[in-house]
């Protein structure tokens, strides 16, 4: 067939396909009734925006058909731009590519009624490569989508770790976090390092996936040379922290105490934070580490709230158990944790120190005869007799 031909025919089936459009435009739409389980299931004003991608698909197939090669329309803007972004959030790529498919083979199944007699290899071809088209426009249209859904998410968990760490932690904050599709429970923050020489993008790309591998959900950034890392979810904090602090820079990563929810979660990024600061002052610290066991450090850096808790958990249970508890104490420390020498100074039996000691420990959670624990218990000490100074004149 030559070229004059070829071009006659190629217009013969063109004016068919202008007739048949829509009369295939509702062929197509009930074909996908029968064969999409999921168009059935959508609503009423969904589905009539699909028999306009439909109609769409099917015009722009006779645009591009008729066309000379050169001057075809772009794919994508044809098909795809009859649709609200609605509707292109509710249908999945697959499910695209299922109503392309369903809408071709109601075309090809009448390939012999719509192309002009010698025409049919012409039409034939025609619609092989408007699908390869179609296919790769759909990939366009969502991949668009999804870079531009991602960089709106990383914003939104930018604002929502932002807004932790300076206590706005109200329901606009909440709104964002539920936007995020976040509802774990319990929260716990981490504070760690930024690695040298990484992108912020790529930091937090590798947090991501240290969670999914923990099975964790996280919301995090990154601050300057700090990350910060919102763990939720997790059943045991310092275990979830560990993943997340392989991926951090070199030096301490703390865990803040849990908390019940992302409207507490203020509460565990200042303890976290705090024990960053203080970390220098134990340079032996596990990595990770709880910024509870960072409380001599943080105090005495100037954290309020870990002097405050070292005088009401710790140094207040033993004043109100008497004095005997605190003296003993005292000795003991003072007398490098030997308990002849506390017995000897106290005028009372070794045993007697020892039940006092472990009374201690009860009372506060921290062994005098463990050597950290006696240091945090030296700090305790030394800012509950701050407390009772007496005025000066």
């Amino acid at each position: 067939m030559d070229n004059a031909s070829e071009a006659a025919v190629r217009e013969q089936t063109t004016e068919r396909l202008e007739k048949a459009m829509g009369k295939f435009g509702t062929a197509a739409l009930a074909s996908m009734e029968e064969q999409l389980p999921w168009f059935r299931r959508m609503p009423a004003d969904q589905r009539s925006w699909i028999g306009l991608v439909a109609q769409a698909g099917i015009a722009a197939f006779v645009e591009w058909f008729k066309s000379a090669e050169e001057s075809r329309p772009a794919i994508a803007g044809e098909v795809f731009g009859t649709a609200p972004r609605e509707l292109m959030r509710s249908i999945k790529l697959k499910h695209t590519i299922d109503m392309v498919r369903v809408i071709i083979d109601v075309v090809e199944t009448r390939l012999d009624e719509l192309a002009a007699p010698g025409g049919e290899a012409q039409l034939r071809e025609a619609i092989l490569r408007y699908t390869r088209d179609v296919a790769f426009g759909a990939a366009q249209v969502y991949a668009q989508a999804a870079e531009t859904r991602a960089a709106w998410d990383a914003r939104l968990e930018a604002l929502v770790v932002n807004a932790v760490l300076r206590g706005e932690v109200d329901d606009g904050m909440h709104s964002w976090a539920a936007a995020l599709g976040w509802t774990s429970k319990p929260v716990t923050v981490i504070a760690g390092f930024t690695p040298e020489d990484e992108e912020p993008e790529v930091i937090i790309d590798q947090m991501q996936l240290a969670a999914r591998r923990a099975r964790v959900d996280v919301l995090a950034g990154v601050q300057g040379h700090r990350v910060i890392v919102i763990v939720g979810g997790a059943d045991d904090p310092l275990e979830a922290a560990r993943p997340v602090a392989a991926k951090c820079g070199p030096g301490p990563v703390v865990v803040g105490p849990p908390v019940d929810d992302l409207y507490d979660s203020t509460v565990s990024a200042r303890a976290a934070l705090a024990g960053l600061r203080a970390a220098a002052g134990w340079p032996d610290a596990p990595r990770p580490v709880l910024a509870g066991e960072l409380l001599p450090e943080r105090a005495l850096d100037g954290d309020e709230e870990a002097r405050r808790y070292l005088i009401e958990q710790v140094y207040d249970p033993m004043c109100a158990a008497g004095a005997p508890l605190l003296d003993t104490l005292t000795t003991y420390l003072e007398q490098g944790s030997s308990l002849e020498a506390t017995a000897r100074l106290l005028f009372v039996h070794p045993n007697t120190v020892r039940y006092r000691l472990r009374r201690v420990a009860e009372l506060t959670g921290l062994a005098p005869t463990d050597g950290r624990n006696a240091f945090t218990l030296r700090i305790a000490l030394v800012l509950g007799r701050f407390g009772t100074r007496p005025a000066r004149t």
